[in-house]
């Protein structure tokens, strides 16, 4: 695991459940996104990772990623 900041469960959860509806392997996004297997695997647990690769997955999926205002 990376010793960076982690991306939220519930982030990573979602990436997951996505990919499971849609019947894909962790490969089958990774060749998808122009991803690695194991990058999919380091995103679904949650470790440290890039924009870019986070919006490769996203667009991979079908999903949009939106930034608010916490507080």
């Amino acid at each position: 695991s990376s010793a960076g900041p982690r991306i939220p469960r519930q982030l990573c959860e979602t990436i997951r459940e996505v990919r499971h509806d849609r019947g894909w392997s962790q490969t089958t996004l990774g060749d998808r996104a122009g991803l690695s297997r194991p990058t999919i695997a380091r995103v679904e647990r949650g470790d440290d990772i890039s924009t870019a690769t986070l919006v490769a997955i996203s667009e991979a999926l079908g999903l949009s990623i939106e930034l608010r205002r916490i507080a």
